[in-house]
């Protein structure tokens, strides 16, 4: 093949019958992904928005930190918004960002460094998924 050829699209796998597939709605009712997209509309995103599981768990304050106002939505809207403004320096298909996040009263909050991948959902339209660094 000549550069400037085009290449044939062929992978191998097309007359391949599929057995199983696992989509995005199957891991969203597995738990595996969690929806956050009524609240990232809210928020100014305009494609779904789910985090992984891990990252729910994060944002779930303790008891301790719900005795004293802290919940999922709240944190859950800080994440997103410093979300918008990493997507707002950033351009690309990931972005890294690193929301803070207190998880014991009288101790300083932590960076959690998150990551923000789009792609395609389960018929092709774009999607937006959190998760933590090595998660895929």
């Amino acid at each position: 093949m000549n550069k400037g050829d085009i290449m044939e699209t062929e992978t191998g796998w097309e007359d391949v019958e599929v057995i199983h597939a696992y989509t995005r709605k199957d891991a969203m009712d597995d738990g595996v992904l969690v929806d956050l997209s009524g609240l990232a509309r809210e928020a100014g995103f305009r494609w779904p928005l789910a985090v992984t599981r891990a990252v729910y768990e994060m944002l779930e304050p303790s008891e301790e930190l719900k005795a004293r106002g802290q919940s999922v939505t709240g944190r859950a809207w800080d994440m997103l918004f410093i979300l918008r403004v990493a997507a707002r320096r950033g351009d690309g298909q990931e972005i890294s960002f690193s929301p803070l996040f207190l998880n014991k009263p009288g101790e300083p909050p932590e960076h959690k460094g998150l990551r923000a991948v789009t792609g395609p959902g389960d018929d092709g339209e774009p999607v937006i998924t959190v998760m933590l660094p090595g998660e895929d």
